[in-house]
């Protein structure tokens, strides 16, 4: 992307992350895949919970991370974009990933979100991504990190 940008927001709580996540969907075109990364509790879940609501998914109570069946749709009439919630941390090998018909996900009318995106980040070494890193800062406190974001999507999010 051409000039790429870096955000640091820190969340003070579960509600605090999903709001931003909200202000994310938002700002989402279509055509995105995102990369959340972060240690178990982080946030990545709520933060996808708000994406999908920004994104125009009003149930955020079904939006859960799909540990164990690997990919959840998100998907409805009144919605501005497919949301597709990969959740990595099961997948034990690369084939795993490919067989979950990543390449038919990505279209520009979607959102693709891979949680523990790290795991197979060597098969999607030339996909464009938004990169969002979450962290630990306290108990309650939690650093979300967004690279590799366009000057637009920056923008929107100030």
């Amino acid at each position: 992307m051409d000039d790429e940008k870096s955000i640091v927001f820190v969340s003070e709580s579960p509600a605090d992350t999903i709001g931003f996540g909200e202000k994310i969907g938002a700002s989402l075109a279509g055509g995105e895949v995102v990369f959340l990364i972060g240690q178990l509790g982080s946030g990545k879940t709520h933060l996808i919970k708000g994406i999908a609501k920004g994104a125009g998914f009003s149930d955020s109570d079904e939006v859960t991370s799909p540990t164990f069946v690997l990919v959840n749709e998100y998907a409805g009439d009144d919605m501005r974009l497919e949301v597709y919630h990969i959740d990595a941390y099961r997948i034990d090998d690369v084939g795993e990933f490919e067989m979950l018909g990543f390449d038919d996900m990505c279209h520009e009318g979607s959102v693709v979100l891979i949680e523990w995106a790290d795991k197979v980040a060597s098969v999607l070494e030339d996909v464009d991504r938004i990169t969002i890193n979450l962290s630990h800062v306290s108990e309650n406190e939690r650093c979300i990190e967004i690279k590799n974001c366009s000057s637009k999507f920056f923008d929107s999010l100030k």
